[in-house]
């Protein structure tokens, strides 16, 4: 253990100030024009940390799309939108090869090919798109014809879903749910912060009358992905969260009681989000470390999506968040 100690602090402790100081900047720059969500703001920043991919779900006009398009100008990254509707073609996302006269047979990239993407309302695509979507969401490139073309990196896919509405919609299926670093739930400014928005809103103001200065830049986030790895994570909190983990899949064992209401506990893939994005709630927070706070922080975001609930849960309106909030109560931390 103390020799482990010892390397963690030669590798990770001296940028500790480094990213503190350039996480804050990045933080400043975004909230001269998204007012509060800050959650979800720290949500993205640990998720790209993490190089992990956000579902965001929330009502219309909460300013999803100006949260991932300031972080894109703030990193000075790419950014495009995608608009999910029944019609959509895996093309219109991925690209197409065509043939012109005198130039012969090219590519025309999609907008999948951008370090920022906004998959607006995901679940109206019907599922061959999402499929589309899935293989660069996990593999990280793209196949047009016969060619396959690597995405730009930094590579972060922020998913909408609108809860109001159901109506032509396609459920997601719980294999793309799973590429899925975090599901965020966003909610409506307070009183005070909507007093803010009213002057300080994209629809009086052109988004470059904001003077987004870019604080981060893509070997920086490069160099950030890998010093998450970094960031030590001690035998006992390992073992924590893989016992909150085997609790979504064998609740019984540790006295879940709302555990008669999972149908599927977490994957592999959970755990290792979960163990991931621990490293980055972390170096968010300026430790090179990882505490078991640090894995309840992001628990409910990393896990809410990935407990399958019953019929039976379902119809009682049992929440996975609900299930979490048990399960984080009762798992115990081993000293």
């Amino acid at each position: 253990m103390p020799r482990k100690r010892k390397e963690f602090k030669t590798e990770i402790n001296e940028r500790l100030p480094f990213y503190k100081k350039k996480i804050e900047e990045l933080r400043k720059e975004i909230r001269k024009i998204v007012v509060g969500q800050e959650k979800v703001i720290n949500s993205l920043i640990e998720a790209l940390l993490c190089n992990g991919h956000v579902l965001v779900e929330g009502v219309p006009g909460i300013a999803k799309t100006l949260i991932v398009r300031t972080l894109a100008a703030v990193t000075g990254g790419s950014f495009s939108r995608i608009q999910f509707t029944p019609d959509l073609l895996p093309s219109d996302i991925i690209g197409i090869t065509t043939y012109e006269e005198g130039k012969g047979f090219y590519t025309i990239k999609g907008p999948i090919f951008a370090n920022f993407v906004l998959a607006d309302e995901i679940n109206r695509a019907p599922p061959k798109v999402q499929s589309a979507l899935l293989e660069a969401m996990q593999e990280r490139q793209a196949t047009i014809g016969k060619q396959t073309y690597s995405l730009p990196h930094p590579f972060l896919v922020m998913a909408t879903q609108n809860p109001i509405e159901s109506l032509g919609t396609y459920k997601l299926p719980e294999a793309q749910l799973d590429r899925f670093m975090y599901k965020v739930l966003m909610t409506y400014p307070t009183f005070e912060e909507e007093i803010l928005v009213l002057n300080n809103n994209i629809t009086t103001k052109k988004f470059e009358e904001y003077n987004i200065q870019v604080v981060l830049d893509v070997e920086t986030i490069k160099t950030a992905q890998e010093d998450i790895k970094k960031v030590y994570t001690s035998k006992k909190v390992e073992t924590y969260i893989v016992r909150i983990i085997d609790a979504t899949r064998r609740p019984e064992k540790y006295g879940i009681e709302l555990g008669k209401y999972i149908e599927y506990g977490a994957s592999p893939r959970g755990s290792i989000s979960l163990y991931l994005a621990s490293k980055a709630h972390a170096l968010i927070d300026g430790r090179g470390y990882v505490t078991p706070q640090d894995v309840k922080e992001v628990a409910k975001r990393v896990l809410r999506h990935r407990i399958i609930l019953t019929y039976e849960g379902e119809a009682e309106e049992i929440t996975s968040d609900e299930i979490i909030d048990e399960i984080l109560k009762k798992v115990p931390i081993i000293h």
